[in-house]
Protein backbone atom coordinates (compact mmCIF):
# COMPACT_ATOMS: atom_id res chain seq x y z
CA UNK A 1 0.00 0.00 0.00
CA UNK A 2 1.58 3.26 -1.06
CA UNK A 3 1.44 5.95 1.60
CA UNK A 4 3.14 9.20 2.43
CA UNK A 5 5.77 9.17 5.14
CA UNK A 6 3.44 10.91 7.59
CA UNK A 7 0.57 8.48 7.05
CA UNK A 8 2.92 5.49 7.21
CA UNK A 9 4.05 6.62 10.65
CA UNK A 10 0.44 6.54 11.79
CA UNK A 11 0.04 2.78 11.29
CA UNK A 12 1.12 0.10 13.76
CA UNK A 13 0.35 -3.59 14.26
CA UNK A 14 -2.62 -4.78 16.25
CA UNK A 15 -1.18 -5.16 19.77
CA UNK A 16 -2.23 -7.67 22.42
CA UNK A 17 -0.63 -7.20 25.86
CA UNK A 18 -0.62 -10.28 28.08
CA UNK A 19 0.83 -11.06 31.50
CA UNK A 20 0.34 -13.24 34.57
CA UNK A 21 0.27 -11.79 38.08
CA UNK A 22 -0.43 -12.69 41.67
CA UNK A 23 -3.76 -11.69 43.18
CA UNK A 24 -2.04 -8.56 44.56
CA UNK A 25 -0.69 -7.58 41.13
CA UNK A 26 2.95 -8.75 41.25
CA UNK A 27 4.75 -10.17 38.24
CA UNK A 28 7.54 -11.94 40.13
CA UNK A 29 9.00 -12.59 43.57
CA UNK A 30 11.25 -10.20 45.51
CA UNK A 31 13.90 -8.42 43.39
CA UNK A 32 12.34 -9.80 40.21
CA UNK A 33 13.02 -13.47 40.85
CA UNK A 34 10.95 -15.40 38.34
CA UNK A 35 7.62 -16.77 39.52
CA UNK A 36 5.57 -19.30 37.54
CA UNK A 37 2.13 -17.84 38.09
CA UNK A 38 0.13 -19.29 35.19
CA UNK A 39 -1.89 -22.46 35.67
CA UNK A 40 -1.47 -25.26 33.10
CA UNK A 41 -4.68 -24.05 31.46
CA UNK A 42 -3.35 -20.51 31.22
CA UNK A 43 -0.04 -21.72 29.81
CA UNK A 44 -1.97 -23.30 26.96
CA UNK A 45 -3.89 -20.05 26.45
CA UNK A 46 -0.62 -18.10 26.23
CA UNK A 47 0.85 -20.57 23.75
CA UNK A 48 -2.21 -20.11 21.55
CA UNK A 49 -1.67 -16.33 21.67
CA UNK A 50 1.97 -16.80 20.70
CA UNK A 51 1.06 -19.15 17.86
CA UNK A 52 -1.35 -16.55 16.45
CA UNK A 53 1.13 -13.65 16.69
CA UNK A 54 3.57 -12.47 14.04
CA UNK A 55 5.96 -11.26 16.75
CA UNK A 56 6.42 -11.35 20.54
CA UNK A 57 8.01 -8.39 22.34
CA UNK A 58 9.76 -8.13 25.71
CA UNK A 59 12.10 -5.66 27.37
CA UNK A 60 15.79 -6.26 27.95
CA UNK A 61 15.17 -6.47 31.71
CA UNK A 62 13.08 -9.58 31.14
CA UNK A 63 15.81 -11.02 28.92
CA UNK A 64 18.47 -10.46 31.60
CA UNK A 65 16.31 -11.70 34.48
CA UNK A 66 14.52 -14.68 32.90
CA UNK A 67 16.35 -15.51 29.62
CA UNK A 68 13.11 -16.45 27.82
CA UNK A 69 13.10 -18.26 24.49
CA UNK A 70 9.72 -16.79 23.44
CA UNK A 71 9.14 -19.92 21.39
CA UNK A 72 5.74 -21.51 20.90
CA UNK A 73 5.42 -24.72 22.89
CA UNK A 74 3.51 -26.57 20.21
CA UNK A 75 3.39 -29.71 22.33
CA UNK A 76 1.02 -27.93 24.73
CA UNK A 77 -1.31 -27.14 21.85
CA UNK A 78 -1.27 -30.73 20.57
CA UNK A 79 -0.92 -29.58 16.96
CA UNK A 80 1.78 -29.65 14.29
CA UNK A 81 4.54 -27.09 14.61
CA UNK A 82 3.92 -23.88 12.68
CA UNK A 83 5.97 -20.79 11.82
CA UNK A 84 7.99 -19.30 14.68
CA UNK A 85 6.94 -15.75 15.62
CA UNK A 86 9.62 -13.10 15.36
CA UNK A 87 11.19 -12.23 18.71
CA UNK A 88 11.54 -8.52 19.52
CA UNK A 89 13.70 -7.12 22.34
CA UNK A 90 13.51 -3.49 23.47
CA UNK A 91 17.10 -2.68 24.44
CA UNK A 92 18.07 1.01 24.55
CA UNK A 93 21.77 0.53 25.36
CA UNK A 94 22.65 -2.95 24.09
CA UNK A 95 22.52 -4.87 27.38
CA UNK A 96 21.21 -8.14 25.90
CA UNK A 97 23.67 -10.86 27.02
CA UNK A 98 25.64 -12.66 24.32
CA UNK A 99 24.35 -15.93 25.77
CA UNK A 100 20.67 -14.94 25.66
CA UNK A 101 18.46 -17.60 24.09
CA UNK A 102 16.78 -14.89 22.03
CA UNK A 103 20.03 -14.49 20.07
CA UNK A 104 20.10 -18.09 18.86
CA UNK A 105 19.04 -18.86 15.31
CA UNK A 106 15.85 -20.75 16.17
CA UNK A 107 13.58 -17.84 15.18
CA UNK A 108 13.85 -14.41 13.54
CA UNK A 109 14.98 -11.80 16.06
CA UNK A 110 14.76 -8.00 16.09
CA UNK A 111 16.39 -5.68 18.62
CA UNK A 112 14.78 -2.26 19.00
CA UNK A 113 17.46 0.14 20.19
CA UNK A 114 18.59 3.79 20.13
CA UNK A 115 21.26 5.98 18.59
CA UNK A 116 23.30 5.86 21.79
CA UNK A 117 23.81 2.09 21.59
CA UNK A 118 27.09 0.93 20.05
CA UNK A 119 26.38 -2.77 20.52
CA UNK A 120 26.96 -5.04 17.52
CA UNK A 121 24.62 -8.01 17.40
CA UNK A 122 25.11 -11.21 15.37
CA UNK A 123 24.47 -10.89 11.63
CA UNK A 124 21.20 -12.83 11.81
CA UNK A 125 19.73 -10.32 14.32
CA UNK A 126 18.05 -7.31 12.77
CA UNK A 127 18.54 -3.99 14.58
CA UNK A 128 15.95 -1.21 14.43
CA UNK A 129 17.04 2.20 15.74
CA UNK A 130 14.04 4.07 17.15
CA UNK A 131 14.84 6.94 19.49
CA UNK A 132 17.86 8.60 21.06
CA UNK A 133 17.98 8.05 24.84
CA UNK A 134 15.17 5.52 25.13
CA UNK A 135 13.42 3.38 22.56
CA UNK A 136 10.45 5.24 21.09
CA UNK A 137 7.83 2.49 21.15
CA UNK A 138 5.49 4.39 18.84
CA UNK A 139 8.20 4.58 16.19
CA UNK A 140 9.31 1.00 16.80
CA UNK A 141 5.78 -0.32 16.35
CA UNK A 142 5.41 1.59 13.09
CA UNK A 143 8.72 0.17 11.87
CA UNK A 144 7.59 -3.34 12.81
CA UNK A 145 4.44 -2.83 10.78
CA UNK A 146 6.54 -1.73 7.82
CA UNK A 147 8.55 -4.95 8.21
CA UNK A 148 5.40 -7.02 7.78
CA UNK A 149 4.38 -7.57 11.40
CA UNK A 150 0.63 -7.21 11.70
CA UNK A 151 -0.08 -8.91 15.03
CA UNK A 152 2.22 -8.10 17.93
CA UNK A 153 2.09 -9.73 21.36
CA UNK A 154 3.68 -7.82 24.26
CA UNK A 155 4.69 -9.91 27.28
CA UNK A 156 6.59 -7.54 29.58
CA UNK A 157 8.22 -6.70 31.90
CA UNK A 158 6.76 -4.02 34.14
CA UNK A 159 8.46 -1.04 32.45
CA UNK A 160 7.47 -2.14 28.95
CA UNK A 161 3.91 -2.80 30.10
CA UNK A 162 3.77 0.68 31.64
CA UNK A 163 4.97 2.36 28.44
CA UNK A 164 2.71 0.41 26.08
CA UNK A 165 -0.36 0.91 28.25
CA UNK A 166 0.17 4.57 29.14
CA UNK A 167 0.96 5.52 25.54
CA UNK A 168 -2.20 3.79 24.37
CA UNK A 169 -0.27 1.46 22.06
CA UNK A 170 -2.51 -1.56 22.59
CA UNK A 171 -5.83 -3.01 21.48
CA UNK A 172 -6.38 -5.63 24.17
CA UNK A 173 -4.80 -6.40 27.55
CA UNK A 174 -5.30 -9.73 29.30
CA UNK A 175 -4.10 -10.46 32.83
CA UNK A 176 -4.14 -13.91 34.39
CA UNK A 177 -4.50 -13.55 38.16
CA UNK A 178 -3.15 -16.46 40.19
CA UNK A 179 -4.74 -17.25 43.57
CA UNK A 180 -1.62 -16.24 45.50
CA UNK A 181 -0.21 -13.18 47.27
CA UNK A 182 3.45 -12.12 46.96
CA UNK A 183 3.46 -8.71 48.64
CA UNK A 184 6.55 -6.78 49.68
CA UNK A 185 8.29 -3.79 48.14
CA UNK A 186 10.82 -5.15 45.64
CA UNK A 187 8.51 -7.59 43.85
CA UNK A 188 7.72 -5.89 40.52
CA UNK A 189 4.13 -4.71 40.03
CA UNK A 190 2.27 -5.26 36.77
CA UNK A 191 2.89 -1.64 35.77
CA UNK A 192 5.91 0.36 36.85
CA UNK A 193 6.89 3.80 35.60
CA UNK A 194 5.36 7.22 36.37
CA UNK A 195 2.65 7.48 39.00
CA UNK A 196 -0.71 9.11 38.34
CA UNK A 197 -1.14 12.27 40.37
CA UNK A 198 -4.91 12.15 40.05
CA UNK A 199 -7.84 11.17 37.82
CA UNK A 200 -6.76 13.60 35.11
CA UNK A 201 -3.71 11.52 34.15
CA UNK A 202 -4.60 7.94 34.95
CA UNK A 203 -5.29 5.38 32.24
CA UNK A 204 -8.96 4.47 31.95
CA UNK A 205 -9.85 1.01 30.71
CA UNK A 206 -12.95 -0.84 29.62
CA UNK A 207 -13.48 -4.24 31.24
CA UNK A 208 -14.41 -6.58 28.38
CA UNK A 209 -14.71 -9.80 30.35
CA UNK A 210 -13.64 -12.04 33.23
CA UNK A 211 -13.14 -15.77 32.75
CA UNK A 212 -12.15 -18.59 35.11
CA UNK A 213 -9.06 -20.31 33.74
CA UNK A 214 -7.83 -23.24 35.79
CA UNK A 215 -7.31 -22.18 39.39
CA UNK A 216 -7.17 -18.48 38.52
CA UNK A 217 -8.99 -16.07 36.24
CA UNK A 218 -8.29 -13.89 33.22
CA UNK A 219 -9.47 -10.29 33.09
CA UNK A 220 -9.66 -8.68 29.66
CA UNK A 221 -9.39 -4.91 29.22
CA UNK A 222 -9.78 -2.63 26.23
CA UNK A 223 -8.48 0.96 25.97
CA UNK A 224 -11.17 3.46 26.88
CA UNK A 225 -9.80 5.82 24.27
CA UNK A 226 -7.47 5.34 21.32
CA UNK A 227 -4.08 6.99 20.97
CA UNK A 228 -4.63 9.59 18.25
CA UNK A 229 -1.07 9.67 16.88
CA UNK A 230 -0.45 5.97 16.25
CA UNK A 231 -3.36 3.90 15.01
CA UNK A 232 -3.65 0.14 14.50
CA UNK A 233 -3.69 -1.17 10.97
CA UNK A 234 -6.79 -0.20 9.03
CA UNK A 235 -8.95 -3.26 8.62
CA UNK A 236 -7.12 -5.08 11.43
CA UNK A 237 -9.06 -7.83 13.22
CA UNK A 238 -11.53 -6.88 15.90
CA UNK A 239 -10.00 -6.92 19.40
CA UNK A 240 -11.47 -10.32 20.24
CA UNK A 241 -9.55 -11.80 17.31
CA UNK A 242 -6.21 -10.10 17.94
CA UNK A 243 -3.60 -11.44 17.60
Amino acid sequence: MATSDNSARAVRPAVWVNCAASADGRLAFAHGTRAVLSSPEDLRRVQQLRANADAILVGVGTVIQDDPSLRVHWELLERPEGPAPTRVVVDSTGRTPDTARLLDRSAPTIVGTTTRSTRKFPDHVRTVVAGTLNVDLSELFVRLYQMGIRRLMVEGGADILASVLREGLFDRWTVYYAPAVIGGITAPPIVRGPESSGPDDWLRLELAGVERVGEGYVATYLPARRNASVKPERGSPAPENVP
